[in-house]
């Protein structure tokens, strides 16, 4: 283990990946329509672009902590930023879709491992004492990228070249790259248990999550509903081996004594079906603006910009909210409105001025930023010392699976929709969609109306 001091520049190393990454997964939401021209392809067809990324940061963010143990924080974080600029080229220089889904699943191994070797590196580098003042400035670059993301998106798309959204990774990963051999600590185990790895738990968990994924790929295809069951049931039976498996494995990837703790049980179903439809929108509402409302990529991305920016303006009244409500009714409560939020876009009229969809945007922006900080903090609330580790991994490959399940239901519900009606009726598909995409979320307050009155209050108590 690294007993070097910290450099007085690591913060703003950590912010710089952080802010890479963060910027990267919203950035090319608003660019789709333009790429899918240039690929000469249709709009709908682009979401395995976002799917394959997201997917990829799912399935392979287990292998985090092991290679951080094995090999040393510095090593993994030097080649998953060289391995993140490598796919940026890849997608930059995309002929065709499936080379850019390729490109994005390249990104994804690169930017899985970014996800928590540089949080390890600022929890291990300094003192608690520095932790909120570290935490302070390393997360306020995540805040910024959700909202110069569809901004910065749409105006190269429009006025430059898509190829620049993934080309401004070059320099910034490769200064990243270089500083990280420079200061960056160098974190490592080398004791019995940095070697074990439950690769068969890695395996079945992850084959599962991939099969889902896949047959919902499948679903909307002609002729394919068959074969989609089949996949879906392959992934099912994955999960029930992995169930078997950690069952009887004395170090398994994912203890079953998680899944024993309530509110982590009633957390964790509420993070993955509220977040189908919400993960949903930032894939559907830049399609909406430009494909079914006409408007142009740089007008979209400013649209979305309210989502993110309420996100950062809610925050501080997220805590005082828990305190005077509890998280059973604020989140069972605030669900509702999000799903009735998202399914209101249904019934915009087409020629409504891109001015009037700031409002209700910022209002699910910051029910999204209250729905988020409740579900994830009520998650992990009564976990206990030995499992806060393995339970915080669980939850954040579950919002990443979340994510790709979200795009994948809301693109697969439009494109059924589309076939049905035609690409004369594009903006009814839209219309259909959002119900359905709003109804899934709206649905799922019911597993939030399962807590307990007093669930959170240790979360909370210390706020008066």
């Amino acid at each position: 283990m690294s007993q070097m001091p910290p450099s007085r520049h690591l913060p703003s190393l950590l912010a710089m990946i952080i802010f890479m990454q963060m910027l990267d997964t919203t950035i090319l939401n608003t660019a789709l329509p333009l790429i899918a021209r240039d690929l000469q392809q249709s709009p709908l067809n682009m979401q395995l672009a976002v799917v394959a990324y997201a997917l990829t940061l799912a399935l392979l963010m287990p292998l985090n902590a092991w290679l951080c143990d094995r090999f040393g924080t510095r090593k993994v974080v030097f080649v998953s930023l060289l391995i993140f600029v490598l796919g940026s080229v890849l997608c930059a220089s995309a002929p065709n879709l499936p080379f850019l889904v390729f490109g994005r699943v390249i990104q994804g191994l690169g930017g899985a491992m970014l996800t928590s070797a540089p949080r390890l590196v600022m929890v291990k580098a300094y003192a608690k004492s520095d932790l909120l003042r570290i935490i302070n400035f390393i997360i306020m670059p995540a805040l910024i990228g959700p909202i110069l993301g569809p901004v910065l998106g749409g105006y190269l798309a429009e006025y430059a070249s898509w190829h620049w959204i993934f080309l401004i990774n070059v320099p910034i990963g490769a200064f990243a790259a270089w500083l990280t051999l420079r200061i960056l600590p160098d974190f490592y185990h080398s004791g019995s248990h940095a070697l074990h790895f439950d690769k068969w738990g890695f395996v079945l968990f992850g084959g599962g999550a991939m099969g889902f994924s896949l047959a919902m790929e499948l679903a909307h295809r002609p002729h394919s509903a068959v074969n989609a069951m089949l996949v879906a049931s392959g992934a099912l039976l994955a999960w029930w081996a992995y169930y078997r498996h950690a069952k009887h494995s004395p170090q398994p990837l994912y203890g079953l004594d998680l899944f024993q703790v309530r509110t982590f049980r009633l957390g964790l179903w509420g993070n993955l079906i509220s977040r189908l439809g919400i993960s949903a929108m930032p894939f559907l509402l830049p399609l909406l603006l430009q494909v079914g409302l006409g408007h142009r990529a740089s007008i979209a991305g400013l649209a979305l910009a309210p989502v993110a920016l309420a996100a950062i303006v809610v925050k501080p009244w997220v805590a005082p909210l828990m305190l005077r409500w509890g998280y059973r009714r604020v989140l069972s409560y605030n669900t509702r409105i999000i799903g009735c939020l998202i399914a209101s876009l249904a019934f915009l009229p087409p020629n409504l001025p891109v001015l009037w969809l700031v409002p209700p945007l910022f209002v699910l922006g910051a029910c999204n930023s209250i729905q988020f900080s409740g579900m994830n903090s009520i998650t992990i609330a009564d976990l206990r010392d030995h499992q806060n580790s393995s339970g915080t991994s669980l939850m954040a490959v579950n919002q990443q699976l979340a994510v790709g399940l979200g795009i994948a239901l809301g693109a697969t519900t439009l494109q059924l929709f589309s076939q049905y009606m035609g690409s004369a009726r594009i903006h009814e598909a839209f219309r259909y969609t959002f119900v359905c995409v709003g109804l899934c979320t709206f649905l799922s307050s019911w597993i939030f109306a399962r807590l307990h009155w007093r669930d959170g209050a240790n979360l909370v108590k210390n706020q008066t």
